[in-house]
C-alpha cells in the first residue's frame, strides 16, 4: 500500500514538473525573453498555477479554478493565449476524473471565453488565429474521453460488486443448506435409533400379553427413552455451541458398549469384533458411532434378523466399520438413514457401501480415512 502511494506521489510530482517546465519554456519562447513587468508577472502566474497542481487530487475544483484564473491573467497580461493552457488541461482532467463533470463543463466554457478574448488581441484583419478553436477541441476531447473512461470504470466496478454480492449470497445459501442437513442428520441419528427401539419393544409387549415379557419391554422402553433424552441434550448442546467445544461429550467408541446393550434389548444378539485402535479424531469417532447406531437401527426395523456382528478395524490409513446381520429382508429404496450414513462418510473423505450378502443378510461397510499416526 505504501509503495503504491509513494509511486503515485512520484508520478504526480514528475507531472507537475513537466507541465510547469513546458509552460515556462513556452512563455520564454513566446515572449522572446522576459523583459517587461507583464512578462515577469505572467511568469509568476505560470509558476503559481503549475504549483497548484501538486494538490489537484485532494482539491480538484479549487485547483481548476486557480488554473482558470491563471489563463485569464495570462491573456490579460500578454494579450494572447499561451502554453499555460497545458496547466489548465491537466487541472480540468483531474476535475472530470474525480467526478465533477458539471464543474468541468463550466470551467471549460469559461476557459474558452478567456481564450477567445485573448485570441482577439492577436488577430489580423485578414486571418483568424485558431488558438481558440484548438483549445475548445482539446477541452472537448478531455471531457469526453475522461467521462467515457470513468463511466466504463464505474460500470466495471459495479459489475464486480454485483458478482461479489452474488457469490456471497450463494456461499451463504450453501452454508445454510449444509447447516440444515447437519442439524437434520444429528437429530435423525439421535432420535431415530432410540425411537425405533421403543417402537419394537412396544410392539412386542402388545403382541405378547405375558406379564413378565411386558415388564421387560417396559423396562427396556424406560431405559431407551432415558437414553433418548440424553442423546437429545447432547445433540442440542453441540448445535447451540457452534465453533466451541460442547459442554456434553459427543458419543464415540467409548459408548459403543451402551449402544450394543440398548440394541440387544430388542431380542437381537450382537457380537462385536474390535481391533485395537488409538484414540480417533472427534469427527471420526462420532461418525463411527453414528454409522453403527444407524446400521443397528435398520437391522431392528427392517431385516428381521436375530443376530448381527459389528466390526471396527484399522486398514492402512483408514478405519473400516462393518455391520452384518442374518436377516431375510433388506430395505427397499435407500432411506434417510442410509443417506445419512453415506453423507457422514463422504464429509470425511470416505465412502460407504451397502447391499445384500450372497449367503443372506445385509451388510453395511464404511471406510473412513485417518491422519497419519492415528492408527495403531
Amino acid at each position: 500500500m505504501s509503495g503504491s502511494r509513494w509511486r503515485g506521489r512520484t508520478a504526480d510530482t514528475a507531472l507537475v514538473l513537466a507541465v510547469g517546465l513546458v509552460a515556462l519554456v513556452g512563455l520564454v519562447v513566446q515572449s522572446s525573453g522576459i523583459d517587461t513587468t507583464a512578462e515577469w508577472t505572467a511568469l509568476v502566474v505560470v509558476l503559481g498555477s503549475s504549483a497548484a497542481l501538486c494538490v489537484r487530487r485532494r482539491h480538484p475544483v479549487p485547483v481548476g479554478v486557480v488554473a482558470l484564473a491563471g489563463i485569464g491573467a495570462y491573456g490579460a497580461l500578454l494579450h494572447k493565449p499561451g502554453p499555460i493552457m497545458l496547466v489548465f488541461v491537466v487541472a480540468l482532467y483531474t476535475v472530470v476524473d474525480e467526478g465533477y463533470l458539471r464543474v468541468a463543463v463550466g470551467l471549460g466554457l469559461a476557459s474558452v471565453l478567456a481564450f477567445a478574448v485573448a485570441d482577439s488581441y492577436n488577430r489580423s484583419p485578414d486571418t483568424m488565429n485558431g488558438a481558440t478553436l484548438l483549445h475548445a477541441g482539446w477541452l472537448i476531447a478531455v471531457i469526453v474521453g475522461v467521462t467515457r473512461n470513468r463511466r466504463a470504470y464505474l460500470a466495471e466496478a459495479q459489475a464486480r460488486a454485483i458478482v461479489a454480492e452474488q457469490r456471497m449470497e450463494e456461499e451463504a445459501r450453501r452454508r445454510a443448506t449444509e447447516e440444515r442437513l447437519r442439524i437434520a442428520r444429528e437429530l435423525h441419528d439421535a432420535l431415530g435409533h432410540h425411537l425405533s427401539l421403543i417402537n419394537v419393544q412396544a410392539s412386542a409387549a402388545l403382541h405378547r400379553p405375558d406379564p413378565t415379557r411386558s415388564e421387560q419391554a417396559l423396562t427396556a422402553i424406560k431405559q431407551t427413552s432415558k437414553e433418548t433424552l440424553r442423546e437429545l441434550r447432547t445433540t442440542l448442546g453441540v448445535l447451540r455451541q457452534e465453533g466451541a467445544e460442547p459442554l456434553v461429550p459427543r458419543p464415540g467408541l467409548n459408548r459403543l458398549g451402551d449402544l450394543i446393550t440398548a440394541a440387544g434389548r430388542s431380542e437381537l444378539t450382537i457380537r462385536t469384533e474390535l481391533a485395537e485402535t488409538r484414540s480417533l479424531p472427534p469427527e471420526v469417532d462420532l461418525a463411527v458411532y453414528r454409522i453403527v447406531q444407524e446400521a443397528l437401527t435398520n437391522v431392528a426395523r427392517h431385516a428381521g434378523a436375530t443376530a448381527a456382528v459389528v466390526r471396527i478395524r484399522p486398514d492402512h490409513d483408514d478405519v473400516v466399520v462393518e455391520v452384518e446381520d442374518d436377516g431375510t429382508s433388506t430395505p427397499g429404496m435407500p432411506g434417510s438413514g442410509i443417506l445419512g450414513m453415506r453423507e457422514r462418510a463422504r464429509a470425511l473423505g470416505g465412502s460407504l457401501t451397502t447391499g445384500a450378502q450372497p449367503e443372506g443378510g445385509f451388510r453395511v461397510c464404511a471406510r473412513l480415512p485417518l491422519p497419519a499416526g492415528e492408527l495403531a
